[in-house]
């Protein structure tokens, strides 16, 4: 670490069950919770079909001894990560199913009890943690009413969003969630996960976790693609963007294609302000994990360079199978003031962290 500071922007909590949300849901949506139950889009009715050797995409020795969930006990991720680690700062973000109910209505008040149970357990009890606000983003009205009312606490620190989604996330449906982010100061968050009932694939359901897991690269390239040409950069100048556990290898090959079809295709977008290549570099923000391993290790360096020295900050993905532990993330040497800026400078300036 050569005594680089660290901050983790994407570590998962877990709500270990629906009984830990019923103090913070209104007696209407507990009675809807009992009579009803969740009811969502995504065809995964009991949590994660795979990978059977991970349960919960999680690592075997991430299972607290209070027997909860990977991801649901505070002093057990103290242990594993925050302390061990030495990490000043970790981003949470929690995959409960609030934005995938069918029932927009009771996927925002799941929202709602999300982010007050993240407030009450997990960012007044360590001042380490912040967190992103979990809203139902495909009702982008009832997610702006979300962003403005959890905003108010100063440890949400972004919006959290998933690429599978109903819609390209630069339709107009979407905008209100960015003005909403905009008007609290928040960067938008996307993370890897689902809302969608659609196959997982551009041509199908897999067969496969691999084939599932590898196409998540994919569905990042298609959202980013949106956001540029749908001008959602241009008309909200203040908007951040981050994208979260989808890789970062493809990067220089989307940005010189699309910056080659712009060239070709510009009179499809006229008011587009920059060639795409500079919304990339300059308006989103990419994690590390999975980190991608060249089979010739020094290949990293000139990737990383070539992607931008802005662009990346670190994250473990903490408690998931695929963790980067950050002493070994790196199998050949960064140079230092790269790996500075990955490990914390990046991250300080994207989340506002105080110096």
């Amino acid at each position: 670490m050569r005594g680089t500071g660290l901050i983790d922007c994407d570590v998962h909590n877990a709500v270990s069950s629906d009984a830990a949300l019923l103090p913070y849901l209104p007696a209407r949506w507990r009675r809807h919770l009992d009579l009803v139950g969740s009811r969502t889009f995504s065809p995964f009715t009991k949590g994660y079909a795979y990978p059977k050797a991970a349960r919960f995409a999680s690592r075997r020795d991430a299972w607290p001894p209070s027997g909860g969930l990977p991801g649901s006990d505070l002093d057990f991720m103290r242990a594993q990560l925050l302390d061990a680690y030495g990490i000043e700062h970790a981003v949470l973000n929690c995959l409960y199913r609030a934005p995938e109910q069918r029932n927009d209505a009771f996927g925002a008040a799941l929202a709602a009890a999300v982010n007050d149970w993240q407030v009450e357990h997990w960012l007044e009890r360590d001042s380490r943690l912040r967190a992103s606000v979990t809203v139902p983003f495909e009702s982008p009205d009832l997610a702006a009413v979300e962003i403005d009312r959890a905003a108010a606490h100063h440890g949400f620190v972004q919006v959290l969003l998933y690429p599978r989604s109903m819609a390209p996330l630069g339709k107009r449906r979407y905008w209100p969630i960015y003005e909403a982010a905009c008007r609290a100061g928040l960067p938008v968050g996307i993370h890897a996960a689902s809302t969608t009932p659609g196959p997982t694939t551009a041509s199908g359901w897999p067969s496969y976790y691999i084939e599932d897991h590898t196409g998540l690269a994919v569905a990042f390239q298609a959202q980013v693609s949106s956001l540029i040409f749908e001008g959602v950069f241009d008309r909200f100048p203040a908007l951040r963007v981050v994208l979260m556990e989808g890789g970062f290898a493809w990067v220089p090959a989307l940005m010189a294609r699309l910056d080659a079809l712009h060239h070709r295709l510009r009179d499809e977008v006229p008011d587009l302000e920059h060639p795409p290549s500079h919304y990339l570099r300059h308006r989103i923000r990419i994690t590390t994990q999975p980190m991608e391993e060249p089979e010739r290790p020094g290949d990293l360096v000139p990737l990383l360079r070539e992607i931008g020295q802005d662009v990346l900050m670190f994250s473990t993905d903490y408690p998931h199978w695929d963790f980067d532990d950050p002493q070994r993330a790196f199998r050949t040497r960064v140079p230092a003031d790269l790996h500075q800026r990955i490990m914390y400078d990046n991250a300080r300036a994207q989340y506002r962290f105080a110096a």
